[in-house]
């Protein structure tokens, strides 16, 4: 290790606990203790879920925007949405469409739509973003993105002519789209999903029996939106001439499926287009060791995760990565590319007390990953 060694700490949040700023912050502190004169860069991390916004507006020195637009049965709430330089733009549709915004009461996918989540991507447009990023995790919503298009212009009619709503009711009605409104600024932006679920639109894998009961539909209700959901997909076949019941396209109750067939998105992993979004590459480069982590490792953890991500890329660029994270089973130790992973629990604890003590046991786990790098320093 250099004299003045170059730290890179890229942590995902540790949900409900520590935030991925504070997490460096807590790790710099460590390593500035023990290599007097290293250099530390920070990168917040996520992986399209919640706080993907505020990660990448403070990776990329871009600017929070607010919005007024419809929440997921349809009343006013503020929303942000992240302005980044060189007229990007990252959306996450829970913001507008998520699961957060209902009480248990008003859970209802056959009611609930993603109009609002077309207001922001509308604000994003108005704003100057002509390359688009939607984070479509936590939605409330299974309307086949009706309403997220609906709110862009395209028009969605009945065997009658009548146009619909764009709930997740009116997909058994779908006969037919009209797109002769559909925004023109969408042919000439580049919009981008971060979506890590791999569910086609239908079937027993599919949007609505995989994600509606969660989302408050019961198994008479999920049969019902499946069904609708088969009739939509056939309407999305005969307009655009493809199949769009294809993995990833159930994603946020079929959002996924929307986004590809009318604004033409690419479908990504969440992390690997925040990477790519905060140059991580780039940072990487001539740096000593990176630091990753999240709130809890377990098999998941390669799965599509931040840590997984950090380390592939580090694995990339040739170098060490660890994870320094809340807790962790033995399943967790498998990540391709991570040399280490340190828990911050150490003894054991019930888990509201280890969310309660969370700062305090990170700094202890950051303190414990330092002085042992500087005692291998020394002996090196």
């Amino acid at each position: 290790m250099n004299a003045a060694p170059r730290f890179v700490f890229a942590s995902d949040s540790l949900k409900g606990t520590l935030s991925s700023a504070e997490a460096a912050r807590l790790l710099e502190a460590a390593a500035r203790r023990h290599f007097p004169g290293c250099e530390c860069v920070r990168v917040p991390m996520a992986d399209g879920g919640e706080g993907t916004v505020a990660a990448l507006v403070e990776a990329c020195g871009g600017e929070l925007r607010r919005a007024r637009v419809s929440d997921p049965l349809g009343r006013p709430v503020d929303a942000a949405y992240g302005l980044l330089p060189g007229g990007r733009a990252v959306i996450e549709m829970a913001a507008a469409s998520g699961l957060t915004l209902l009480a248990p009461g008003e859970k209802n996918p056959l009611l609930t739509s993603t109009y609002g989540t077309g207001e922001l991507v509308r604000a994003a447009l108005d704003a100057g973003a002509r390359d688009v990023t939607l984070a479509i995790g936590g939605s409330a919503t299974n309307d086949g993105g009706m309403g997220c298009m609906s709110a862009l212009g395209a028009r969605f009619l009945d065997a009658g002519g009548r146009e619909l709503s764009g709930r997740g009711a009116d997909l058994a009605l779908v006969a037919r789209l009209d797109l002769s409104g559909l925004d023109a600024r969408v042919r000439d932006t580049a919009f981008h999903l971060m979506c890590d679920v791999d569910s086609p639109l239908t079937g027993p894998d599919g949007a609505s029996v995989v994600f509606g009961p969660q989302k408050g539909a019961s198994p008479d209700e999920v049969a019902e939106l499946d069904a609708g959901m088969r009739r939509y997909a056939r309407v999305l076949e005969e307009t655009f001439g493809r199949d769009f019941d294809v993995p990833g396209a159930g994603a946020a109750g079929g959002l996924g499926a929307a986004a590809m067939a009318f604004l033409g998105a690419r479908a990504e992993s969440g992390v690997g287009r925040v990477l790519e979004l905060t140059g991580f590459s780039t940072t990487l480069a001539g740096a000593d060791l990176c630091v990753t982590g999240e709130g809890h490792a377990d098999a998941q953890t390669a799965r599509g995760k931040v840590v997984a991500g950090v380390a592939a890329a580090c694995e990339r660029a040739g170098v060490p990565c660890v994870a320094v994270v809340g807790g962790m089973d033995a399943d967790a130790a498998r990540v391709p590319g991570l040399a280490a992973i340190v828990p911050a629990a150490i003894d054991p604890m019930p888990l509201e007390e280890a969310l309660a003590r969370a700062s305090e046991l990170y700094e202890l786990a950051a303190e414990r990953l330092f002085s042992l790098l500087a005692l291998g320093a020394r002996l090196g």
